[in-house]
């Protein structure tokens, strides 16, 4: 399961570019692992997206809810820095209570740590903790929570336009 110390991992370790959502930061594959197989690209459990439980569903909701509310400043360049600082941190706070709420079966948490590192660096990026504008964190977060609505069961969710 997502860990307090791969949270930590995560927000320290992962890579300052915008990277898709299907690498994976090495420090993920170096600090928790199930597996000796871990995937290094999100995939179905064979041919279904995962299952959930309300905890990452909460959580994720949120993330959706705080992206799509600040959708339109981004996308004409008007959300102000201390704004993009506060997205991030909320996006941060609710990665936290993924780690640390979330029980999902191996298989599931494995793909589910590739999302929790897009939205980590999409986060850190919004709070200016890296090389990526504040706006490509966001895109990247948004680009997260997509794969996240395409890999992941969660009734009833949309992608962000």
């Amino acid at each position: 399961m997502l860990t307090a110390a791969l949270l930590t991992t995560f927000a320290i370790g992962a890579p300052a570019s915008a990277a898709p959502a299907s690498a994976t930061p090495a420090s993920a594959t170096n600090s928790h692992q199930h597996a000796a197989a871990a995937p290094t690209k999100l995939m179905l459990d064979h041919g279904k997206k995962w299952a959930t439980d309300e905890p990452l569903r909460r959580n994720m909701s949120d993330i959706r809810t705080a992206l799509v509310a600040k959708a339109t400043a981004i996308h004409h360049g008007t959300l102000t820095a201390d704004e993009y600082k506060a997205l991030g941190s909320l996006v941060e706070a609710h990665i936290a209570k993924i780690v640390t709420e979330c029980k999902l079966d191996p298989a599931a948490d494995e793909n589910l740590h590739l999302i929790v590192a897009e939205l980590t660096t999409g986060a850190d990026a919004m709070q200016g903790k890296s090389k990526a504008t504040p706006a490509a964190g966001a895109a990247q977060t948004v680009g997260a929570v997509n794969q996240y609505g395409r890999y992941f069961q969660h009734p009833g969710w949309k992608p962000i336009d």
